[in-house]
Protein backbone atom coordinates (compact mmCIF):
# COMPACT_ATOMS: atom_id res chain seq x y z
CA UNK A 1 0.00 0.00 0.00
CA UNK A 2 1.25 3.49 -0.78
CA UNK A 3 2.74 5.20 2.25
CA UNK A 4 2.48 9.00 1.86
CA UNK A 5 -1.09 10.30 2.11
CA UNK A 6 -1.98 13.97 1.79
CA UNK A 7 -5.36 14.58 3.40
CA UNK A 8 -7.35 17.63 2.30
CA UNK A 9 -10.12 18.82 4.60
CA UNK A 10 -12.93 21.03 3.29
CA UNK A 11 -15.29 23.20 5.31
CA UNK A 12 -18.13 20.96 6.40
CA UNK A 13 -19.50 19.53 9.65
CA UNK A 14 -18.09 16.14 8.69
CA UNK A 15 -14.57 17.56 9.12
CA UNK A 16 -14.58 16.17 12.65
CA UNK A 17 -14.47 12.65 11.16
CA UNK A 18 -11.22 13.51 9.39
CA UNK A 19 -9.42 13.78 12.72
CA UNK A 20 -10.24 10.14 13.44
CA UNK A 21 -9.27 9.27 9.88
CA UNK A 22 -5.78 10.69 10.43
CA UNK A 23 -5.38 8.53 13.52
CA UNK A 24 -6.45 5.38 11.65
CA UNK A 25 -4.19 6.12 8.69
CA UNK A 26 -1.16 6.57 10.91
CA UNK A 27 -1.97 3.35 12.77
CA UNK A 28 -2.10 1.63 9.38
CA UNK A 29 1.47 2.77 8.73
CA UNK A 30 0.85 5.80 6.53
CA UNK A 31 2.79 9.04 6.76
CA UNK A 32 0.05 11.68 6.81
CA UNK A 33 0.15 15.39 6.10
CA UNK A 34 -2.94 17.60 6.21
CA UNK A 35 -4.07 20.63 4.25
CA UNK A 36 -7.21 22.60 5.09
CA UNK A 37 -9.39 25.24 3.51
CA UNK A 38 -10.04 28.40 5.50
CA UNK A 39 -13.64 27.24 6.06
CA UNK A 40 -12.44 23.89 7.42
CA UNK A 41 -10.45 25.61 10.19
CA UNK A 42 -13.74 27.07 11.47
CA UNK A 43 -15.05 23.56 12.14
CA UNK A 44 -11.85 21.89 13.45
CA UNK A 45 -8.69 23.73 14.48
CA UNK A 46 -5.51 23.12 12.52
CA UNK A 47 -3.67 22.34 15.77
CA UNK A 48 -5.81 19.22 16.14
CA UNK A 49 -4.57 17.85 12.83
CA UNK A 50 -1.00 18.95 13.55
CA UNK A 51 -1.03 16.99 16.80
CA UNK A 52 -2.55 13.90 15.18
CA UNK A 53 -0.36 13.90 12.06
CA UNK A 54 2.88 15.09 13.62
CA UNK A 55 3.35 17.67 10.85
CA UNK A 56 2.41 21.33 10.35
CA UNK A 57 -0.89 21.82 8.56
CA UNK A 58 -0.96 23.62 5.21
CA UNK A 59 -3.69 26.25 5.10
CA UNK A 60 -2.33 28.95 2.78
CA UNK A 61 -1.76 28.76 -0.96
CA UNK A 62 1.11 31.23 -0.77
CA UNK A 63 2.99 30.25 2.36
CA UNK A 64 6.02 32.47 3.02
CA UNK A 65 7.51 29.63 5.08
CA UNK A 66 7.86 27.53 1.94
CA UNK A 67 10.81 28.14 -0.35
CA UNK A 68 9.70 30.28 -3.31
CA UNK A 69 6.12 30.00 -1.96
CA UNK A 70 5.72 26.75 -3.92
CA UNK A 71 4.32 24.67 -1.07
CA UNK A 72 1.54 23.23 -3.25
CA UNK A 73 4.10 21.80 -5.69
CA UNK A 74 6.12 20.28 -2.86
CA UNK A 75 3.03 18.66 -1.33
CA UNK A 76 1.81 17.36 -4.70
CA UNK A 77 5.18 15.68 -5.34
CA UNK A 78 5.46 14.32 -1.79
CA UNK A 79 2.11 12.52 -1.82
CA UNK A 80 1.65 8.97 -3.06
CA UNK A 81 -2.09 9.51 -2.75
CA UNK A 82 -4.23 12.62 -2.24
CA UNK A 83 -7.44 12.14 -0.28
CA UNK A 84 -10.04 14.91 0.10
CA UNK A 85 -12.36 14.15 3.05
CA UNK A 86 -14.79 15.72 3.38
CA UNK A 87 -15.19 16.97 -0.19
CA UNK A 88 -17.91 19.60 -0.30
CA UNK A 89 -20.16 20.58 -3.21
CA UNK A 90 -18.22 23.84 -3.45
CA UNK A 91 -14.88 22.03 -3.70
CA UNK A 92 -16.22 19.66 -6.38
CA UNK A 93 -17.45 22.61 -8.42
CA UNK A 94 -14.11 24.43 -8.19
CA UNK A 95 -12.18 21.25 -9.01
CA UNK A 96 -14.34 20.72 -12.10
CA UNK A 97 -13.51 24.21 -13.34
CA UNK A 98 -9.78 23.85 -12.68
CA UNK A 99 -9.80 26.76 -10.25
CA UNK A 100 -6.71 27.39 -8.11
CA UNK A 101 -7.93 29.63 -5.30
CA UNK A 102 -6.77 27.67 -2.24
CA UNK A 103 -4.16 25.11 -1.24
CA UNK A 104 -6.42 22.10 -1.93
CA UNK A 105 -7.34 22.99 -5.50
CA UNK A 106 -3.75 24.03 -6.28
CA UNK A 107 -2.33 20.71 -5.06
CA UNK A 108 -4.95 18.69 -6.96
CA UNK A 109 -4.17 20.58 -10.17
CA UNK A 110 -0.41 20.12 -9.69
CA UNK A 111 -0.64 16.41 -8.85
CA UNK A 112 0.40 13.79 -11.38
CA UNK A 113 -2.15 11.26 -10.12
CA UNK A 114 -5.88 11.97 -9.65
CA UNK A 115 -7.08 12.52 -6.06
CA UNK A 116 -9.70 10.47 -4.23
CA UNK A 117 -12.76 12.39 -3.02
CA UNK A 118 -15.06 11.53 -0.10
CA UNK A 119 -18.17 13.70 -0.64
CA UNK A 120 -20.22 15.04 2.28
CA UNK A 121 -23.20 17.37 1.94
CA UNK A 122 -26.96 17.68 2.32
CA UNK A 123 -28.99 15.25 0.18
CA UNK A 124 -30.57 18.03 -1.86
CA UNK A 125 -27.11 19.45 -2.62
CA UNK A 126 -25.76 16.03 -3.63
CA UNK A 127 -28.74 15.27 -5.89
CA UNK A 128 -28.81 18.74 -7.43
CA UNK A 129 -28.22 18.49 -11.23
CA UNK A 130 -25.23 20.85 -10.96
CA UNK A 131 -23.48 18.60 -8.43
CA UNK A 132 -24.30 15.46 -10.41
CA UNK A 133 -22.94 17.06 -13.57
CA UNK A 134 -19.75 17.93 -11.68
CA UNK A 135 -19.57 14.36 -10.39
CA UNK A 136 -19.74 12.99 -13.93
CA UNK A 137 -16.97 15.32 -15.11
CA UNK A 138 -14.79 14.46 -12.12
CA UNK A 139 -15.19 10.71 -12.62
CA UNK A 140 -14.50 11.05 -16.36
CA UNK A 141 -11.08 12.42 -15.40
CA UNK A 142 -10.19 9.27 -13.49
CA UNK A 143 -10.94 10.73 -10.06
CA UNK A 144 -12.49 8.18 -7.71
CA UNK A 145 -15.35 9.11 -5.38
CA UNK A 146 -15.87 7.12 -2.17
CA UNK A 147 -19.51 7.51 -1.22
CA UNK A 148 -21.42 9.40 -0.14
CA UNK A 149 -23.33 7.10 2.18
CA UNK A 150 -26.91 7.19 3.41
CA UNK A 151 -28.06 8.02 6.89
CA UNK A 152 -28.76 10.82 9.30
CA UNK A 153 -27.27 14.14 8.27
CA UNK A 154 -26.04 17.01 10.44
CA UNK A 155 -29.01 19.13 9.38
CA UNK A 156 -31.39 16.60 10.95
CA UNK A 157 -32.56 15.17 7.64
CA UNK A 158 -31.84 11.65 6.46
CA UNK A 159 -30.71 10.54 3.02
CA UNK A 160 -27.77 10.29 0.65
CA UNK A 161 -24.89 12.67 1.29
CA UNK A 162 -23.37 11.42 4.53
CA UNK A 163 -19.58 11.13 4.63
CA UNK A 164 -18.38 7.55 4.96
CA UNK A 165 -17.10 6.53 8.37
CA UNK A 166 -13.29 6.62 8.78
CA UNK A 167 -13.05 2.81 9.06
CA UNK A 168 -14.90 2.36 5.78
CA UNK A 169 -12.76 4.98 4.07
CA UNK A 170 -9.65 3.08 5.18
CA UNK A 171 -11.06 -0.19 3.86
CA UNK A 172 -11.89 1.40 0.52
CA UNK A 173 -8.37 2.83 0.30
CA UNK A 174 -7.00 -0.67 0.75
CA UNK A 175 -9.05 -1.75 -2.27
CA UNK A 176 -7.71 1.17 -4.30
CA UNK A 177 -4.07 0.33 -3.53
CA UNK A 178 -3.39 -2.90 -5.40
CA UNK A 179 -0.18 -4.78 -4.84
CA UNK A 180 1.56 -6.71 -7.57
CA UNK A 181 4.82 -7.27 -9.41
CA UNK A 182 4.67 -3.74 -10.86
CA UNK A 183 4.06 -2.03 -7.52
CA UNK A 184 6.00 1.22 -7.40
CA UNK A 185 6.59 1.23 -11.16
CA UNK A 186 5.34 3.88 -13.59
CA UNK A 187 3.75 3.05 -16.92
CA UNK A 188 2.55 5.18 -19.81
CA UNK A 189 0.03 3.76 -22.29
CA UNK A 190 -1.10 5.37 -25.52
CA UNK A 191 -4.55 4.41 -26.80
CA UNK A 192 -7.14 5.16 -29.45
CA UNK A 193 -6.80 6.88 -32.81
CA UNK A 194 -5.50 10.29 -33.70
CA UNK A 195 -7.35 12.82 -35.84
CA UNK A 196 -5.43 14.84 -38.40
CA UNK A 197 -7.52 17.87 -39.48
CA UNK A 198 -8.08 18.81 -43.10
CA UNK A 199 -10.21 21.83 -42.24
CA UNK A 200 -12.44 22.86 -39.29
CA UNK A 201 -14.94 20.12 -40.26
CA UNK A 202 -13.03 17.14 -41.68
CA UNK A 203 -10.14 15.00 -40.51
CA UNK A 204 -8.16 11.87 -41.39
CA UNK A 205 -8.39 9.09 -38.82
CA UNK A 206 -8.73 5.31 -38.42
CA UNK A 207 -11.03 2.70 -36.88
CA UNK A 208 -9.31 2.33 -33.50
CA UNK A 209 -11.81 2.32 -30.61
CA UNK A 210 -9.21 2.54 -27.83
CA UNK A 211 -10.64 -0.54 -26.11
CA UNK A 212 -7.35 -2.47 -26.09
CA UNK A 213 -5.31 0.43 -24.77
CA UNK A 214 -7.83 1.20 -22.04
CA UNK A 215 -7.94 -2.47 -21.05
CA UNK A 216 -4.13 -2.48 -20.84
CA UNK A 217 -4.12 0.63 -18.65
CA UNK A 218 -6.60 -1.07 -16.33
CA UNK A 219 -4.58 -4.31 -16.21
CA UNK A 220 -1.31 -2.48 -15.53
CA UNK A 221 -2.95 -0.51 -12.73
CA UNK A 222 -4.28 -3.77 -11.26
CA UNK A 223 -0.71 -5.13 -11.36
CA UNK A 224 0.36 -2.27 -9.10
CA UNK A 225 1.76 0.21 -11.62
CA UNK A 226 1.09 3.93 -11.55
CA UNK A 227 -0.45 4.45 -14.99
CA UNK A 228 -0.80 7.47 -17.24
CA UNK A 229 -3.06 7.01 -20.27
CA UNK A 230 -2.48 9.31 -23.25
CA UNK A 231 -5.66 8.90 -25.24
CA UNK A 232 -6.87 9.96 -28.63
CA UNK A 233 -10.58 10.76 -29.09
CA UNK A 234 -12.65 7.79 -27.88
CA UNK A 235 -15.97 7.34 -26.09
CA UNK A 236 -14.54 5.42 -23.12
CA UNK A 237 -14.24 6.36 -19.46
CA UNK A 238 -10.73 6.03 -17.98
CA UNK A 239 -10.16 3.17 -15.54
CA UNK A 240 -10.43 4.32 -11.90
CA UNK A 241 -7.07 5.45 -10.56
CA UNK A 242 -5.56 5.97 -14.02
CA UNK A 243 -4.54 9.48 -15.04
CA UNK A 244 -5.83 10.29 -18.53
CA UNK A 245 -4.37 12.92 -20.86
CA UNK A 246 -6.64 13.71 -23.81
CA UNK A 247 -5.13 14.51 -27.21
CA UNK A 248 -6.41 14.79 -30.77
CA UNK A 249 -3.50 14.75 -33.21
CA UNK A 250 -0.32 12.70 -33.55
CA UNK A 251 1.78 15.75 -32.72
CA UNK A 252 -0.26 16.35 -29.56
CA UNK A 253 0.24 12.71 -28.57
CA UNK A 254 3.98 13.03 -29.24
CA UNK A 255 4.21 16.14 -27.05
CA UNK A 256 2.16 14.54 -24.24
CA UNK A 257 4.33 11.40 -24.18
CA UNK A 258 7.62 13.28 -24.03
CA UNK A 259 6.29 15.79 -21.52
CA UNK A 260 5.54 12.86 -19.19
CA UNK A 261 8.96 11.32 -19.80
CA UNK A 262 10.61 14.68 -19.08
CA UNK A 263 8.71 15.04 -15.79
CA UNK A 264 9.99 11.86 -14.17
CA UNK A 265 11.67 8.55 -15.06
CA UNK A 266 9.30 6.12 -16.75
CA UNK A 267 9.58 2.35 -16.33
CA UNK A 268 7.22 1.08 -19.04
CA UNK A 269 5.98 2.55 -22.30
CA UNK A 270 3.17 0.70 -24.08
CA UNK A 271 2.45 2.20 -27.51
CA UNK A 272 -1.02 0.82 -28.23
CA UNK A 273 -2.46 3.87 -30.01
CA UNK A 274 -3.17 3.78 -33.73
CA UNK A 275 -1.21 6.93 -34.51
CA UNK A 276 -1.65 8.41 -37.98
CA UNK A 277 1.51 7.96 -40.05
CA UNK A 278 0.79 11.11 -42.04
CA UNK A 279 -1.02 14.43 -41.59
CA UNK A 280 -2.15 17.02 -44.13
CA UNK A 281 0.72 19.32 -45.09
CA UNK A 282 -1.68 22.26 -44.91
CA UNK A 283 -4.87 22.69 -42.89
CA UNK A 284 -7.50 24.92 -44.43
CA UNK A 285 -8.72 27.72 -42.18
CA UNK A 286 -12.21 27.40 -43.66
CA UNK A 287 -14.30 24.50 -44.85
CA UNK A 288 -12.99 23.09 -48.13
CA UNK A 289 -15.65 23.56 -50.80
CA UNK A 290 -16.72 20.89 -53.28
CA UNK A 291 -15.67 22.64 -56.49
CA UNK A 292 -13.66 20.18 -58.60
CA UNK A 293 -14.31 16.58 -59.64
CA UNK A 294 -11.05 15.51 -57.98
CA UNK A 295 -8.98 16.80 -55.11
CA UNK A 296 -5.35 16.09 -54.32
CA UNK A 297 -4.14 16.03 -50.73
CA UNK A 298 -0.53 16.61 -49.84
CA UNK A 299 0.51 14.69 -46.72
CA UNK A 300 3.59 14.97 -44.52
CA UNK A 301 4.93 12.30 -42.21
CA UNK A 302 4.27 12.35 -38.48
CA UNK A 303 7.07 11.55 -36.00
CA UNK A 304 7.24 7.90 -34.90
CA UNK A 305 6.65 8.06 -31.15
CA UNK A 306 7.68 4.49 -30.32
CA UNK A 307 10.89 4.70 -32.36
CA UNK A 308 11.95 7.92 -30.66
CA UNK A 309 11.15 6.66 -27.15
CA UNK A 310 13.06 3.43 -27.83
CA UNK A 311 16.05 5.48 -29.03
CA UNK A 312 16.35 7.48 -25.81
CA UNK A 313 19.59 7.22 -23.79
CA UNK A 314 19.70 4.29 -21.39
CA UNK A 315 19.16 6.48 -18.32
CA UNK A 316 15.88 7.82 -19.77
CA UNK A 317 14.69 4.88 -21.84
CA UNK A 318 11.76 2.84 -20.48
CA UNK A 319 11.10 -0.75 -21.47
CA UNK A 320 9.17 -0.36 -24.74
CA UNK A 321 6.17 -2.40 -25.89
CA UNK A 322 4.77 -1.72 -29.34
CA UNK A 323 1.70 -2.79 -31.30
CA UNK A 324 1.41 -3.66 -34.98
CA UNK A 325 -1.99 -3.82 -36.68
CA UNK A 326 -1.65 -5.65 -39.98
CA UNK A 327 -4.01 -7.14 -42.58
CA UNK A 328 -1.79 -10.16 -43.24
CA UNK A 329 1.57 -11.92 -42.65
CA UNK A 330 1.84 -10.56 -39.12
CA UNK A 331 4.90 -12.69 -38.26
CA UNK A 332 7.12 -11.24 -40.99
CA UNK A 333 5.76 -7.71 -40.80
CA UNK A 334 5.86 -7.78 -37.01
CA UNK A 335 9.51 -8.86 -36.94
CA UNK A 336 10.41 -6.09 -39.38
CA UNK A 337 8.61 -3.52 -37.24
CA UNK A 338 10.23 -4.80 -34.03
CA UNK A 339 13.72 -4.37 -35.51
CA UNK A 340 12.94 -1.06 -37.20
CA UNK A 341 11.40 0.57 -34.14
CA UNK A 342 13.84 -0.82 -31.58
CA UNK A 343 11.09 -2.04 -29.23
CA UNK A 344 11.67 -4.73 -26.63
CA UNK A 345 8.36 -6.49 -27.25
CA UNK A 346 5.88 -6.22 -30.09
CA UNK A 347 2.24 -7.34 -30.05
CA UNK A 348 0.99 -7.92 -33.60
CA UNK A 349 -2.63 -8.48 -34.54
CA UNK A 350 -4.75 -8.85 -37.65
CA UNK A 351 -7.35 -6.17 -38.39
CA UNK A 352 -10.14 -5.95 -40.90
CA UNK A 353 -12.82 -8.46 -41.77
CA UNK A 354 -14.18 -10.65 -38.96
CA UNK A 355 -10.90 -11.32 -37.17
CA UNK A 356 -11.30 -8.94 -34.21
CA UNK A 357 -9.11 -5.92 -33.64
CA UNK A 358 -10.44 -2.45 -34.40
CA UNK A 359 -13.95 -1.65 -33.09
CA UNK A 360 -14.30 -5.20 -31.73
CA UNK A 361 -14.55 -6.42 -28.13
CA UNK A 362 -12.26 -9.37 -28.94
CA UNK A 363 -8.73 -9.65 -30.22
CA UNK A 364 -5.82 -12.06 -30.66
CA UNK A 365 -2.12 -11.22 -30.49
CA UNK A 366 1.17 -12.63 -31.70
CA UNK A 367 3.97 -11.57 -29.35
CA UNK A 368 7.44 -11.13 -30.83
CA UNK A 369 10.61 -10.32 -28.97
CA UNK A 370 14.38 -10.60 -29.07
CA UNK A 371 16.21 -13.48 -27.42
CA UNK A 372 18.67 -11.05 -25.85
CA UNK A 373 20.39 -13.77 -23.80
CA UNK A 374 23.89 -13.13 -25.11
CA UNK A 375 23.88 -9.45 -24.19
CA UNK A 376 21.61 -9.78 -21.13
CA UNK A 377 19.71 -6.69 -22.25
CA UNK A 378 16.39 -6.42 -24.08
CA UNK A 379 16.47 -5.19 -27.63
CA UNK A 380 20.11 -6.03 -28.48
CA UNK A 381 19.66 -9.29 -30.39
CA UNK A 382 19.78 -8.87 -34.18
CA UNK A 383 16.57 -10.82 -34.90
CA UNK A 384 13.23 -11.46 -33.29
CA UNK A 385 13.51 -15.19 -32.73
CA UNK A 386 10.94 -15.77 -29.99
CA UNK A 387 7.18 -15.86 -30.44
CA UNK A 388 4.04 -16.58 -28.46
CA UNK A 389 0.43 -16.53 -29.64
CA UNK A 390 -2.43 -15.29 -27.47
CA UNK A 391 -5.69 -16.66 -28.97
CA UNK A 392 -8.89 -14.75 -29.62
CA UNK A 393 -10.51 -13.61 -26.38
CA UNK A 394 -12.22 -10.53 -24.86
CA UNK A 395 -9.85 -7.58 -24.80
CA UNK A 396 -9.91 -7.26 -20.99
CA UNK A 397 -8.81 -10.89 -20.64
CA UNK A 398 -6.26 -10.43 -23.41
CA UNK A 399 -4.90 -7.33 -21.68
CA UNK A 400 -4.47 -9.25 -18.41
CA UNK A 401 -2.62 -12.02 -20.24
CA UNK A 402 -0.39 -9.53 -22.03
CA UNK A 403 0.39 -7.66 -18.81
CA UNK A 404 1.40 -10.95 -17.18
CA UNK A 405 3.86 -11.43 -20.02
CA UNK A 406 5.02 -7.81 -19.81
CA UNK A 407 5.72 -8.30 -16.09
CA UNK A 408 8.08 -11.16 -16.90
CA UNK A 409 9.60 -9.32 -19.83
CA UNK A 410 9.96 -6.08 -17.84
CA UNK A 411 11.97 -7.77 -15.12
CA UNK A 412 14.07 -9.48 -17.78
CA UNK A 413 14.84 -5.99 -19.07
CA UNK A 414 15.66 -4.88 -15.51
CA UNK A 415 17.50 -7.79 -13.86
CA UNK A 416 18.47 -5.68 -10.83
CA UNK A 417 14.82 -4.81 -10.06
Amino acid sequence: MKKNILLGVCGGVAAYKSAELVRLLRREGFEVRVMMTAAATRFVGSLTFQALSGHPVATDLLDAGQESAMGHIHLARWADRILIAPATANFMARLTQGMVDDILTAVCLAARAPPVLVPAMNSAMWLNPATQANREIIESRGIRLLGPGRGELACGESGEGRMLEPEEILNRLRELSPTGPLQGRSALVTAGPTREPLDPVRFISNRSSGKMGYALAEALQAAGASVTLVSGPVSLAPPPGVERVRVETALEMYDAVFARIDQAPLDLFVACAAVADYRPAEVSAGKIKKNDANMTLSLTRNPDILTEVAALPADRRPCCVGFAAETGDIRRLGEEKLRRKGADLLAANLVGGTQGGFEDDNNALTLLWHDGQAEKRCGDAPVADLRMDLPMMPKRELAAALVSFIEEHFFACNPSS
